[in-house]
């Protein structure tokens, strides 16, 4: 089952985004290779594609503070509710991009990610809609590029079809799995599990969670 996000138009939105280039950029080229620079020290840098409202970029670097983290989201009237929160936060790793997660190599310089985070994806369950999956090859090209080797790469979805795609595409690129749940909240993997807002909802509706790490091959 797939909830979609409600969007209000917030036609604050673009100027509240404006005026703190402190926390956030809606020109993430121009930090390529040097987001360290954002950050009060330099940590691994931790990134999730797609923050929705922000409850797990947020938790995450609250709960991992030796760590960097950015989250990126598409829609402004969506990321300005992470920006507000971090307005009163004020978290020192913590920054936001808004922009399209598709262009991640335009973003990240060569290995300068350490982690990487999918959570709750657009499933785009026809099948002609195969390659706008962010689980399929084509963007896991570009994942590798970015993550440092053998990065942590982290991915979570309510969507069984999402899911099953995801582990084929994952295991057909040769990809190495670290852990795998069918069923993460009940799972020991979910002590140290943070929720984002659909996965709250998604559970207390009684659906599973499914869950993969992995990491991409190196080479000796």
């Amino acid at each position: 089952m797939e909830l979609k996000m409600r969007l209000r138009n917030k036609p604050r939105a673009a100027g509240e985004i404006a005026a703190h280039p402190e926390w956030i950029t809606i020109t993430p080229e121009d930090h390529k290779g040097q987001w360290q620079t954002k950050f009060a020290q330099p940590q691994p840098l931790c990134v999730e594609v797609g923050s929705g409202k922000g409850q797990f970029i947020i938790e995450m670097a609250k709960a991992h503070p030796d760590k960097n983290f950015i989250g990126i989201e598409l829609q402004p009237s969506v990321i300005i509710m992470i920006l507000e929160r971090q307005m009163v936060a004020q978290l020192p790793n913590l920054f936001l991009i808004q922009a399209n997660g598709n262009r991640l190599t335009d973003f990240f310089a060569p290995a300068e990610v350490a982690e990487l985070y999918l959570n709750f994806s657009d499933p785009w369950p026809k099948t002609r809609h195969a390659k706008r999956r962010l689980t399929h090859a084509n963007f896991l090209k570009m994942y590798e590029i970015v993550l440092q080797p053998a990065g942590l790469f982290q991915f979570k979805t309510d969507n069984r079809g999402l899911f099953e795609f995801s582990l084929q595409s994952f295991n057909a690129y040769g990809m190495v799995f670290d852990d795998l749940s069918l069923d993460l909240h009940h799972s020991a993997q979910n002590e140290t599990n943070i929720e984002t807002e659909y996965e709250h909802r998604f559970s207390q509706m009684g659906h599973p969670i499914y869950y993969i790490q992995a990491h991409f091959k190196t080479t000796d």
